[in-house]
């Protein structure tokens, strides 16, 4: 949060609610700095997952997570 007003380039956050390395709460409280600077931001929150969502995560949320990329990157890369 120290540099949060130096983000400028459009930012994607995933996370994973039940990540007990970094609390979801880090991820709200970027998200919201952002917003209120008129920066380019998403959220994306996944219920019941861990830190280890794209390696040990259930199958409908990885599969969403790599949708949800995708769909990022063809917006921000494709115009």
């Amino acid at each position: 949060m120290t540099y949060v007003d130096a983000i400028h380039t459009p930012l994607l956050i995933l996370h994973s609610e039940n990540d007990l390395r970094c609390p979801v709460e880090q991820a709200e409280q970027l998200f919201v700095t952002l917003r209120l600077l008129g920066r380019e931001v998403e959220l994306v929150r996944f219920p019941e997952e861990s830190h280890e969502l794209s390696r040990s995560g259930s199958p409908p949320h990885r599969v969403m997570r790599f949708e949800v990329i995708l769909d990022w990157l063809n917006r921000h890369l494709n115009g």
